[in-house]
């Protein structure tokens, strides 16, 4: 498991995280989301004991990352960056890796190598942004790490590419267990994938919870009545946003399907309808009832 207790990070006078809590079970796949700057990369870095706190803590099984590289062997990290030995190819890499870690996996390698059809002797410096991005995941899954952690991890990738690589994700928490946290600022890529999800905004924690509740807790409601009620007859409902063309109200409803529409059914509507909203729907209507400007979020 890892966890984070009252964890917060600054550089300079930027405050990067503030108090963060949260829990990660094992053999899950965790999406941390949230626009540029909100913290995401600084908390995969403590995740993976780069970055020291500078308040709190982060515990991975119970205790400290940063000075245990017992806990450390256990993580492998992909930054949004990937770095590589200088002039190196992707099989001198593997070699490398094979020393650094004891659970490096030589059949998974090349069952990785042969999905991801790389050049095992070219330079990896040589290959384009994506290719390097592809050599970096073959690396780390390979590892077979209990902790996998994936900065922007479909960065560069086609479409065939990224559906292969949630393939592997899927299949590692499956067969061995393992706990992987994608941190991206794209919830499309994610909302098929993840079946836990927080967002970061500002340094802080807004949102931590189970796809599916979060997804049934929000819903956009549209209703037509023959002559419009009263405001205080939709007081039961838990309204974070109206808008009203004539006689007709699209609402976003915070609650449960069946308890809203059992309220609007009681004021007697010509039609109602109640649609689950998809991920980045949800997150933007939150944080714009948050205050704060939800467009950055999926640029």
């Amino acid at each position: 498991m890892i966890k984070a207790i009252g964890l917060t990070k600054t550089f300079e006078k930027k405050t990067a995280l503030d108090a963060v809590n949260f829990e990660i079970e094992n053999g899950c796949i965790y999406g941390l989301i949230g626009s540029n700057g909100s913290g995401k990369s600084t908390l995969m870095r403590i995740i993976a004991g780069v970055y020291m706190p500078d308040g709190g803590a982060l515990l991975i099984d119970g205790a400290p990352v940063f000075n245990d590289p017992e806990r450390k062997a256990q993580v492998a990290f992909l930054g949004d960056t990937p770095h590589f030995l200088s002039q190196s190819n992707l099989k001198e890499m593997a070699a490398f890796y094979r020393k650094m870690y004891t659970s490096f996996d030589e059949s998974v390698y090349r069952r990785l190598l042969a999905a991801f059809p790389l050049d095992e002797t070219a330079r990896i410096a040589t290959m384009s942004k994506g290719m390097q991005r592809q050599a970096a995941l073959i690396l780390a899954v390979a590892t077979c790490p209990k902790y996998l952690l994936l900065d922007e991890a479909f960065d560069g990738l086609d479409v065939v590419m990224r559906q292969v690589l949630k393939n592997i994700l899927i299949e590692g928490m499956e067969e061995r267990g393992m706990t992987t946290v994608i941190a991206s600022h794209n919830i499309r890529e994610l909302e098929d994938l993840c079946d836990h999800v927080c967002l970061l905004h500002n340094g802080e924690l807004k949102f931590n919870d189970t796809t599916d509740r979060l997804k049934g807790k929000l819903h956009k409601v549209q209703v037509a009545f023959a002559e419009m009620p009263p405001p205080e007859a939709f007081a039961d409902l838990d309204v974070l946003k109206c808008e009203r063309t004539g006689m007709l109200l699209q609402m976003v409803v915070r609650g449960y399907r069946d308890e809203i529409m059992a309220i609007c059914n009681r004021l007697s509507p010509l039609f109602a309808e109640c649609i689950e909203p998809s991920l980045e729907e949800l997150f933007i209507y939150e944080l714009e009832v948050a205050g704060y400007d939800a467009k950055s979020l999926t640029e």
